[in-house]
């Protein structure tokens, strides 16, 4: 199964989606999109197929997002899109594709949902020390 996540590896749920790909058995194609951000058609194709608007997908914590005053509701979705474009970070983390759909795993367990539930052996306890697999790999949030 092809999985392919956009991933910051500073950010906690990023790192907690990506060990719940791995313990699926999935080895993902991961992309880094600080540092190879995607370009505007990608960009709008993940927010369209996870089933987001344009401004549920912006970051806020820990960007420029109030400086630059994407708060203003009267900004068109392409002033939106060009903002996250020319800063990255504004892009909310992170997003994961897979054969079974798209989502920004924010939570983490959201990522379960385009994951074979099968898939799943054993425990899974993010970081924070929430359990969202237990020992059989059902599925707790």
């Amino acid at each position: 199964m092809g999985v392919t996540i956009y991933h910051n590896p500073a950010c906690g749920t990023s790192r907690n989606t990506l060990e719940l790909i791995r313990l699926s058995g999935v080895e993902p194609t991961v992309i880094e999109y600080l540092k190879s951000p995607p370009d505007r058609d990608t960009l709008v194709n993940l927010i369209d197929d996870a089933g987001l608007s344009v401004r549920e997908a912006i970051r806020q914590k820990g960007t420029p997002y109030q400086e630059l005053g994407l708060d203003n509701p009267s900004l068109s979705d392409d002033a939106l899109l060009d903002a996250m474009l020319a800063h990255p970070i504004l892009i909310n983390r992170p997003f994961v594709v897979t054969p079974m759909g798209t989502r920004l795993s924010r939570p983490s367990e959201i990522v379960l949902d385009i994951l074979p539930a099968d898939a799943f052996k054993g425990p899974f306890v993010k970081e924070d020390g929430e359990a969202v697999l237990d020992a059989e790999g059902r599925r707790l949030v």
